[in-house]
């Protein structure tokens, strides 16, 4: 009898601590996926900061120019785009269509020297740069967050409870095609 109360207590330990591993790594599953969720919204912020600036660059640019309406309806498709992506692939896509709306922008600017040195322009320009440079960061975190949450969600043993509990991996940012080349800017102005 003592040998079979040892076996379960000994089973019963054992199950004990399968169970607080699997409450762990669940959890764990739960932290990382909140996490990558976390660090979407904040790339969305950054993404939604930039276009908030571009109504203003677009009328302090009106208040200089007679620019061409196609541009305007250009960057308003573009943000538009940039609004409603929900998606890694989506975010890119509307990202290089506002980018080629505002090269337009650009071109139509360098019409205008006095526009190029108007307080605001240069203001909007450096909030624009600004932003950019933030939305380069929380790519970079969201990037990271993602590695971290799908190596989880693939690594054994924790691979099992993500299966269990349909953990899906996420998207991260890729380089668009071509991105190892660098623009062309003067044929922007010819």
């Amino acid at each position: 009898m003592k040998k079979t109360g040892m076996i379960l207590i000994v089973a019963a330990l054992l199950l004990l601590i399968i169970v607080i591993w699997g409450i762990s790594a669940y959890n764990g599953l739960v932290r990382s996926d909140e996490t990558v969720k976390e660090k979407w919204a904040n790339v969305q912020s950054a993404y939604q900061r930039r276009a908030d600036l571009i109504p203003n660059l677009v009328a302090t640019v009106k208040q200089y120019s007679d620019y061409e309406g196609d541009v305007l309806t250009e960057i308003t498709n573009a943000r538009a785009s940039l609004l409603n992506a929900q998606t890694p692939a989506e975010l890119q896509s509307a990202d290089a269509q506002m980018n080629a709306a505002l090269a337009r922008l650009l071109v139509v600017v360098e019409n205008y020297p006095d526009l190029k040195a108007n307080e605001n322009y240069l203001s909007l320009q450096d909030e624009l740069a600004g932003t950019e440079n933030r939305i380069k960061v929380e790519r970079d975190i969201y990037n990271n967050a993602v590695k971290n949450y799908n190596i989880k969600t693939r690594v054994f043993p924790s691979s099992m409870i993500a299966g269990m509990y349909v953990f899906e991996s996420y998207d991260s940012f890729i380089a668009d095609e071509n991105a190892e080349n660098a623009p062309d800017v003067g044929s922007l102005f010819e």
